[in-house]
């Protein structure tokens, strides 16, 4: 091991990490993983393993401290989690590396497969910190997450990333053809982009909707103060200020304390101010599961005052929703925070707003872009995050939350509405734009006129293709590395 080389990718990771919200450096995350890369070059698969590790942990350390909140019992954990993949990767670069298969392209196939792994394991998975996020307030960026989701945008930051090295390697050595080499592959990799920013595909208006969204929670707690916080009123305090039409009215997540199909006086109120402004009103509240259980679940009513439909939240929080191993983990006294378990829903549900198919999903559910790109491939012509990041206080959840949510936008071409019990709330346009932003912890209303569309993007038609030609990809370089002896160090230009 190189102690040279740990603390390379320990300030890699720390860098990355700084790309991200708040401190939201974006465009340097194209360069951030150098020291990373060249720790991986040349090296052992056990210490690039260590390296990545290292990288995995600093750089999470940086985004999302707020973990904390639930604990350091869940923090020391999830960190452990996050930064395993990143290990994994390492360690197959350098096990390709030592085989002498080494290409920033091929790094970059390896790290997207491993990103999708985190996406979906262990407990649902964690897609919360995808490397092409970091570019979500890049124009060209978020048009390239509509050709190929996030992890496309992942791809193409890992590989400008060891591009960057080879070019540095050429140029140090006075390697004319590796610098060349390199020096296209950046172009070519920016040029895809800039094309894609250009030819970024425009959804079709089927018409538009008249939305508010309430944000009533003013207040600060910890997670076990807010167990006992009422904000029903808070809410109907500011649906009072309403004048005239809407087609949608919004109660965001945890805005009601009881479930108005239980509570026959605050079912009233709610189709009561449906039907003063002639509207459709979301609400979220904790519903009846099964063997004793809740669900955390969005109610939709229309004008008339009936129940349209509902749906269940299907990817929950693990530590913050429902405890894994609850029996096992009693003596832990954190886990008091969290005194039930919530049963996850089971399948997806469009609302109608003036005719026009709607998608709701709940919080975290917003961080995973297959969910709400079944969504509009389902048909939805606009997607709505119900929310409430108050468990996180005035961390950078929220803003990363926003972040997400711009990605979803721009690989989907569908307004987002982001709609949060505590901020921040705001109305994401189709190609990732925010607009309207509230701040945290201030009562506000978002009023907002947004276009209903349809159309599909080449993400929502094809899905993730790019970790499906990266796991292919891996495959063919695996079955040729098995047949090649190892070499004792990287003989080639590659990351």
């Amino acid at each position: 091991m190189s102690w040279r080389r740990l603390g390379a990718a320990l300030g890699a990771g720390a860098l990355t990490g700084l790309c991200f919200p708040p401190v939201d450096l974006g465009p340097l995350v194209l360069v951030a993983l150098v020291p990373l890369l060249w720790a991986w070059r040349g090296a052992r698969p056990r210490h690039a393993a260590l390296y990545g590790f290292a990288f995995g942990i600093a750089a999470n350390v940086v985004v999302i401290p707020w973990i904390r909140y639930f604990g350091y019992v869940a923090f020391v954990p999830m960190l452990v989690v996050v930064a395993a993949p990143i290990a994994g990767a390492g360690a197959l670069v350098a096990a390709y590396g030592r085989r002498n298969l080494a290409s920033p392209f091929l790094t970059a196939a390896v790290w997207v497969v491993f990103e999708a792994l985190l996406g979906h394991w262990p407990l649902g998975g964690f897609a919360w910190v995808e490397l092409g996020v970091a570019l979500h307030g890049v124009p060209a960026a978020r048009a390239l997450a509509g050709v190929g989701g996030t992890l496309l945008v992942s791809f193409v930051v890992v590989a400008v990333n060891g591009l960057v090295l080879d070019l540095g390697y050429g140029l140090a050595s006075r390697t004319v053809r590796a610098s060349v080499l390199a020096g296209v592959g950046i172009a070519g990799l920016l040029f895809a982009t800039a094309f894609a920013d250009v030819t970024r595909f425009e959804p079709r208006t089927t018409g538009h909707l008249r939305v508010a969204m309430l944000q009533g929670d003013d207040q600060q707690l910890s997670l076990a103060d807010q167990n006992q916080q009422l904000l029903t009123e808070k809410h109907f305090a500011l649906a009072d200020r309403l004048r005239g039409h809407y087609d949608l009215i919004v109660f965001p997540e945890s805005a009601l304390d009881t479930n108005p199909e239980t509570d026959t006086a605050l079912r009233t109120r709610i189709t009561d101010l449906a039907a003063k402004h002639h509207s459709a009103v979301l609400v979220n509240a904790r519903t009846p599961g099964n063997n004793g259980q809740f669900r955390n679940t969005n109610l939709m009513y229309t004008p008339n005052g009936r129940l349209q439909g509902t749906y269940s939240k299907q990817h929950l929080v693990p530590f913050g929703e429902y405890v894994p191993w609850r029996d096992q983990l009693s003596f832990l006294p954190e886990l008091r925070q969290v005194p039930y378990d919530y049963e996850p829903g089971h399948r997806r549900q469009i609302f109608r707003v003036a005719g026009k198919p709607i998608g709701s999903v709940i919080c975290f559910e917003s961080a995973f872009g297959p969910l709400v790109r079944d969504y509009v491939h389902d048909g939805a012509q606009a997607i709505i995050v119900s929310t409430n990041n108050r468990s996180y206080q005035r961390s950078a959840n929220s803003e990363q939350h926003l972040a997400l949510g711009q990605m979803r936008a721009a690989e989907t071409a569908r307004t987002l509405l982001q709609a949060s019990v505590s901020g921040i709330s705001a109305v994401i346009s189709p190609d990732g734009t925010v607009h309207q932003r509230t701040r945290l912890f201030a009562p506000a209303i978002v009023t907002t006129t947004i276009a209903a569309s349809t159309g599909e993007t080449l993400y929502v038609r094809f899905g993730d293709w790019v970790v499906l030609l990266s796991a292919l990809a891996l495959v063919t370089v695996t079955v040729v590395a098995i047949r090649r002896p190892v070499t004792p160090a990287v003989t080639r230009s590659g990351a």
